[in-house]
């Protein structure tokens, strides 16, 4: 890695560990050791040329969440949805949109429906309350797809990929923040900091439950990269829809959500020797280096081909999925 890099790295570290962590956010340790495992883990016919900033991108793993301080309100306000999926609260849609500003008004049009505009319902659907991760991710993603398409043209013409590539760095640290979240099942539930609504089982209602989980008892087994590398997948080929692929990833993590407070109730992240909460963090944060690796790796696969353009632009008015409310049409 370059000495500006890791200078970089180094000092946004520190940046990060001076600033009170927000919430909804797996702890720095969690996601240094997804973003790490993830790179390690990148087969030979991968894009290995990003193991060579391996520091870079572990050591700023939780850059994202600086971006969501409300010293800096606009970035606040764009970042803080890019961390969550609370699908409960959207389930009145059939089919998620293909397109983030599709989503914003399907909300819209939801919360004008809402009897009470002053309801708990009400003011919960919007994008604050239900999220917009897999959005960010597949934004990401095709962010990673061009910029691998540039770093292979340099090199095919054998060119300098120095700066292609510690920006692909940078889109990596990005799209892993998300991922890493999203393998954290608090991030895919209305339930992210204590329980909502009818609470038959009586789980807490404490919102620290969130920093309890993933901050500290993290930080109390001592999580390593080492722990999360041994609970990496093989490598998954992936094909078929981006979109609905981290859609089944979000749906899993949030089958873990329950656990989360099971294990809360009997008191299991208070102890570092509770099995059953350590194998929950070696599973989750193990998902999310596997997805990342994979989503790494299917972009990179991606990037040989030529960009194939749709018959008709998505911003053509002419395009028969055009929707004049967004002033483009959804992807495909």
């Amino acid at each position: 890695m370059s000495r500006s890099l890791f200078a970089l790295a180094a000092a946004l570290h520190l940046s990060v560990a001076a600033i009170p962590a927000p919430a909804f956010a797996w702890g720095t340790t969690a996601h240094t050791a997804i973003n790490r495992a993830a790179i390690a883990s990148i087969p030979d016919d991968g894009p290995v040329f990003l193991k060579d900033h391996i520091d870079f991108i572990g050591g700023l793993a939780s850059l994202p969440d600086i971006w969501r301080s409300s010293s800096e309100p606009f970035s606040k306000i764009e970042e803080d949805p890019n961390h969550g999926w609370f699908s409960e609260q959207f389930t009145f849609m059939k089919t998620k949109p293909r397109s983030r500003y599709e989503f914003v008004i399907a909300l819209l049009n939801q919360q004008r429906t809402v009897a009470d505009p002053a309801s708990d319902d009400a003011l919960r659907t919007n994008i604050r309350w239900t999220g917009t991760m897999p959005y960010a991710i597949v934004e990401a993603y095709g962010r990673l797809v061009a910029g691998m398409r540039w770093h292979r043209r340099l090199a095919d013409e054998g060119k300098d990929t120095r700066f292609i590539d510690q920006a692909l760095a940078y889109d990596v640290v990005r799209i892993g923040h998300y991922i890493g979240d999203g393998a954290q099942p608090l991030h895919a539930s209305i339930h992210s900091d204590g329980w909502r609504g009818d609470n038959p089982k009586g789980y807490t209602t404490d919102r620290t439950i969130h920093s309890r989980f993933e901050s500290q008892f993290v930080d109390m087994i001592g999580l390593t990269e080492q722990q999360v590398t041994a609970n990496v997948a093989p490598v998954a080929r992936q094909g078929g829809d981006l979109f609905d692929t981290v859609l089944a990833f979000l749906d899993d993590s949030a089958e873990n959500m329950e656990g989360v407070y099971q294990l809360d109730k009997q008191a299991a992240f208070a102890a570092s020797d509770s099995k059953a909460a350590r194998d929950l963090v070696y599973a989750r944060t193990g998902a999310g280096a596997s997805m990342l690796r994979d989503l790494v790796t299917r972009a990179w696969a991606e990037s040989v081909n030529p960009p194939v353009r749709p018959a008709t632009d998505p911003l053509d008015p002419k395009n028969p999925s055009y929707n004049p409310e967004t002033g483009s049409a959804p992807a495909k």
